[in-house]
C-alpha cells in the first residue's frame, strides 16, 4: 500500500491542487477556516514524516566518509553557490526571493528516500543521512538567509516569527517522533506489533501532505492568482535548479569514484529539497511575506514533476562502468 501511494504520488497532490484551487474559488469566504485547518493537518505530517526517519541512525551516517562528504559538499556549499546565481533570474520581490532560498537551501529528508528507493539508489545510505541532512540544515538555514538577503528589517522579522514556529511545528513534531521511534523499539509483546505501528504511520505522510497541498490552495486562493504572472519566472529557476541538481550529483560521483546507486542517492539528495518542513515557517511570516508560501508549494509540484524525470533518467545517465 506504501509503495503503491508513493508512486502515484505525484497525480494524487496534482489533484489536490487543482481541487482546492476550484473550492478558494468558488466560496472564497471559507479560506480562513482552511487556513486554520492547516495547521493541525501540517503538524501532523511533520510527526508521520519524522517517524519515517530512523533518528536513532545517526551515528551509522559517519560510516562512509566518501559519501558523507560528497552528501554535505554538494548540499551546503555548492548548491548555495548554485542558489545564489539564480537569484538575479527571480524578481526584485523580497518574499519570493525569501521562499526561494527557504526551499533551495534545504535538502530533503522524506521523500529523497523513496525516490532514492524507486530510482536504484543505495536506501540504506539515504535512510542513514536522513537525521544528519535535518540537523546540518536547520543549524545553517539562518545563516544563509543572512548572507543571501542581510537586510536588518528581514533579519528582525526572521527572527521574531520563524524561531517560534521552529520550536512548535518543527522540534516538538522531532521530539514526539524521535519518543515514538523509542517506545516502538521497547514494546514488550510480538515484534509484530511495533512493524505494525511503524507501518501504519509510514502510510499517512502522503494522503497527509495530499491533505496540506488542498488546504493550502484553497486558502491562498486568491494570492495565487494575483501573482500568476510572477510565478513564472520562479517555476523556470526551479526547473534550472533540477538540471543544475542533475550535474552536480553526475560531477561529484565522478570526483569521489562512488557506485552507480551511491552516485543516484547524492543526485536525488541534491535535486529533492524540505519544501514542507519549510512550510510551517513560512507559514507563520506576516501576511506581507506570505508570497513564500505560494512559491514554495510551486517548487514542491516542479520537483515532484521533476523526479519523475530522474526515475527514468538517472539509471542510465549514473551507471558503473564495466
Amino acid at each position: 500500500m506504501q509503495r503503491t501511494l508513493e508512486q502515484h504520488q505525484v497525480w494524487l497532490y496534482l489533484t489536490a491542487v487543482i481541487v482546492g484551487l476550484g473550492f478558494g474559488w468558488i466560496s472564497p469566504e471559507l479560506n480562513r477556516y482552511w487556513e486554520l485547518l492547516l495547521w493541525p493537518v501540517l503538524a501532523m505530517l511533520l510527526y508521520t514524516t519524522f517517524t519515517q526517519i530512523p533518528l536513532a541512525r545517526l551515528s551509522s551516517a559517519f560510516t562512509d566518509l566518501r559519501f558523507l562528504t560528497a552528501l554535505l559538499l554538494g548540499n551546503f556549499m555548492v548548491i548555495p553557490l548554485v542558489v545564489g546565481t539564480l537569484l538575479f533570474l527571480l524578481p526584485d520581490q523580497p518574499a519570493i526571493r525569501l521562499g526561494v532560498l527557504m526551499v533551495l537551501l534545504v535538502p530533503c529528508t522524506d521523500w529523497f528516500i523513496s525516490f532514492t528507493h524507486l530510482g536504484g539508489g543505495d536506501s540504506a545510505k539515504a535512510i542513514a543521512a536522513a537525521p544528519l541532512l535535518l540537523i546540518a540544515q536547520l543549524l545553517l538555514l539562518p545563516l544563509y538567509i543572512w548572507f543571501f538577503i542581510g537586510d536588518p528589517a528581514l533579519e528582525l522579522t526572521v527572527g521574531r516569527y520563524l524561531l517560534p514556529a521552529f520550536i512548535g511545528l518543527i522540534m516538538v513534531p522531532l521530539l514526539l517522533a524521535w519518543i515514538t521511534q523509542c517506545l516502538a523499539r521497547r514494546i514488550q509483546g510480538p515484534q509484530q506489533r511495533t512493524a505494525r505501528l511503524m507501518d501504519t504511520l509510514g502510510l499517512l505522510p502522503v494522503p497527509l501532505l495530499a491533505g496540506v497541498v488542498f488546504l493550502i490552495a484553497a486558502s491562498q486562493t486568491n494570492l495565487v492568482f494575483e501573482n500568476s504572472g510572477l510565478l513564472g519566472s520562479v517555476a523556470l529557476v526551479f526547473v534550472i535548479y533540477l538540471v543544475a541538481a542533475t550535474a552536480i550529483g553526475k560531477s561529484l560521483s565522478a570526483l569521489f569514484n562512488v557506485s552507480a546507486p551511491v552516485g543516484r542517492t547524492l543526485t536525488f539528495s541534491f535535486g529533492t529539497r524540505n519544501s514542507f518542513v519549510m512550510l510551517p515557517l513560512a507559514l507563520s511570516l506576516p501576511e506581507a511575506w506570505h508570497l513564500a508560501v505560494v512559491v514554495i508549494v510551486c517548487q514542491s509540484l516542479i520537483e515532484l514533476l521533476g523526479m519523475i524525470v530522474y526515475l527514468r533518467w538517472l539509471p542510465r545517465l549514473i551507471r558503473d562502468v564495466t
